[in-house]
Parts: C-alpha cells; structure tokens; sequence
C-alpha cells in the first residue's frame, strides 16, 4: 500500500467522481482508476461502487476513508517537523478554500507568501460541503487550515476572525423592492429564493435568521456557486442573500442591504490539538496579515 494510492482514493472519494478526483490530483484519470483498483486488490474489498453517473462509498470505503485520510496527515506532518531544520522553511500546506473570500484578496495573500517561502507547496481545496466539509477535514488533520463562514465549532478547532461584511439581497434592477436603499427581512417573507446548498456557512446563518424572524421562505433553488446564483436572479427567477464582495461581481444587478443586518465573516481555522507545521504557522501569520486582523499564531 502506497501513499499515492491513498492521495488518489481519498481525491475519489471526497469529489464522488474519478474525473474530478483526478483533476484535483494532477494526473490522468486512468493513473487513479489503475491505483485505486490495486488498493481493493491488496485490501481484497470493494471501496468504491461504480456507476455511470457517480461514485459512492461502500461501508467498507467509509470505514478506509477515515484511516486513509489520518495515514495522509500524519505523512504530512512527518514531512514538515524537518522543516525547521533547513536553511528555508519548506513543507506543504493543504488550505481549504470557500467561493469567496470576502475582503481578503487571497491570491496577493498566497503570492506575497510564495515569494517569502518559495520551498512551501500550498495546496489549495474546495469542498462541496463547504464549511461543514472544511471543518471536519481540519478536525480529522487533513487539512492544515481552512477559510470558513463558521461562527462556532468543534471544540478542537481553533477559529480566528479574518474578515466581515453585510449581507445583501441581489434582485433584478426592476424588481419593486430594488426601489428601496434597505429592505426589512420581514419584506422577503413572500419571494421565491435562490439559496446555498446545505453545509455552507451562509446557508446556515441565512436559515437562522429567518427561522428568528419567524419566517419560512420558498426556496425551491439551491446551488453551489455565487455565478449560478446571479444568473437564476437575472432570469428572475428569484432573490438571493450573499455577501456583498461576490454581490459587486454582477453590476447589471441590484445589492441592497437588509436590515437587520446579517453579517458574513470568514473566518481561519486550525486544529487547536495538532501542533502546526512552521509553514502552516507561516501561512496562517500571511493571510492574517493581508487581511489586517494579526492574532497570535503559534504552534503550540
């Protein structure tokens, strides 16, 4: 049993999908295909079960996903505690990352970091489960840090603020209550809603609010993307609430801020039970910095 295989399995597990699972591993798919059959081989199980349109895991590939996803951070882990012995900080950081990331410009974030620490390989993931998939890879060490939309969490996860802002409801420029320069979250008790999927951080805080305004929203959309979001706005299809830095990427629509308002804040996160690599502490020192909300960061 190879380290690869276990990279590949998890990547096909994670992404449902070998394709993706291979695309997120920078190899052809036949090479996961290939690795991953070797491994029910060698274990003489089934992980995965196959069909045209998915992948699934069997309860046997459930149980292996768990191991498989420690074996692969404590690799890591092993890897980087050399670091500090070399001239340059070196290593690899695995970063979860959401659709958006507010305020903070992630990108000149990582390129200010790649310049400093040019030996560190940042590997950035998504998760279809957003911030709840974050949060459970950082409690299980398979990612280092992770950016979430998460106002708690497991106790083992350490959450330090990055950046906040306002909600706003997107709308077509002729939709009556884009009249408005706020509406009240009661005035959307009646429209049809464009909404996150389950597990993301807005989602969460936008059911919150509405189940303490008393109200109960139709919301027969859900989808994944900020892009799918404003193009079903646009064909007046419904409304959405999304931060207002994703909101200022579609000017041919209308942001109006809702009172009261709900504030979406990014936040890092790190497993406060696992001490951290010197180029995850490095990391997490950057991004804080480029987001101007410095906290001590350590590795204790």
């Amino acid at each position: 049993m190879e380290l690869r295989q276990l990279e590949y399995f998890v990547a096909v597990a994670e992404e449902r999908s070998f394709s993706r699972g291979a695309e997120r591993a920078h190899v052809v798919q036949s090479a996961v295909s290939a690795a991953v059959a070797k491994l029910e081989r060698e274990l003489d199980i089934r992980l995965l079960e196959r069909s045209r349109h998915r992948v699934t895991l069997t309860p046997a590939g459930s149980a292996f996903l768990a191991e498989a996803r420690a074996t692969l951070a404590s690799a890591r882990r092993a890897r980087n505690s050399v670091a500090p012995y070399r001239e340059q900080l070196a290593g690899t950081v695995d970063l979860g990352t959401l659709m958006s990331s507010g305020a903070l410009d992630l990108p000149a974030a990582l390129g200010t970091f790649h310049a400093e620490h040019p030996l560190v390989a940042v590997r950035l993931q998504q998760s279809v489960a957003g911030t709840t998939g974050h949060l459970a890879a950082v409690a299980e060490g398979a990612l280092d840090l992770a950016l979430v939309a998460a106002t708690r969490a497991p106790a083992q996860i350490a959450l330090r603020p990055v950046s906040s802002e306002a909600l706003v409801m997107l709308c077509p420029p002729d939709h009556p209550l884009g009249r408005h320069s706020e509406v009240q979250l009661v005035d959307l008790a009646e429209e049809t809603f464009v909404r996150f999927a389950a597990g993301w951080g807005i989602r969460r805080q936008t059911d919150e609010a509405f189940s303490l305004a008393g109200l109960s929203p139709y919301a027969p959309y859900e989808v994944a993307d900020y892009d799918t979001a404003a193009g079903l706005v646009r064909n007046r299809l419904g409304i959405s609430l999304m931060p207002a830095t994703p909101a200022r990427r579609y000017p041919d629509l209308l942001a109006v801020p809702v009172t009261p308002e709900i504030t979406w804040t990014l936040r890092l996160a790190s497993n406060a039970q696992l001490p951290m690599a010197p180029a995850a502490v490095a990391l997490a020192r950057t991004i804080l910095e480029a987001a101007g909300t410095v906290t001590a960061v350590d590795d204790d």
